[in-house]
């Protein structure tokens, strides 16, 4: 922390779902920038196991073409089954059918738009 920063207490968490190192990497600067936590995770199930056992998290961002055996939007949909007061950040290389992103979703497409990205963890994560 530099000088004349603050230190609020904790902050809130952000899972991060994303199976490609750089792009998570990019992913949890983004969340960091938020001012938020990254919790980094590179599979569904994984993702899965750490909102079972921990109720901290406040948004879910992830990368909707990871590898694996739940994929994308049917992922989503279990998260708001779930886990309704979680929010869901989710990114892919192409767009779905915007119809079934989930409530209190929102799509961000690749390239990352970074001051996109960061506005809507912070929204969701306040």
């Amino acid at each position: 922390m530099m000088a004349g920063d603050r230190d609020d207490g904790p902050h809130p968490v952000v899972l991060v779902l994303q199976d490609e190192p750089i792009l998570a990497m990019t992913m949890r600067e983004f969340v960091e920038e938020a001012g938020c936590e990254a919790l980094v995770v590179r599979t569904a199930e994984a993702a899965i196991r750490i909102l079972e056992e921990r109720t901290d998290i406040r948004v879910v961002f992830a990368d909707l073409d990871v590898r694996g055996s739940m994929m994308g939007i049917k992922l989503a949909a279990l998260i708001r089954d779930r886990w309704p007061p979680i929010e869901l950040v989710l990114t892919g290389a192409l767009p779905p059918n915007l119809d079934h992103i989930p409530a209190r979703g929102v799509f961000c497409d690749k390239p990352f738009r970074e001051a996109k990205v960061v506005a809507a963890i912070r929204e969701f994560a306040a």
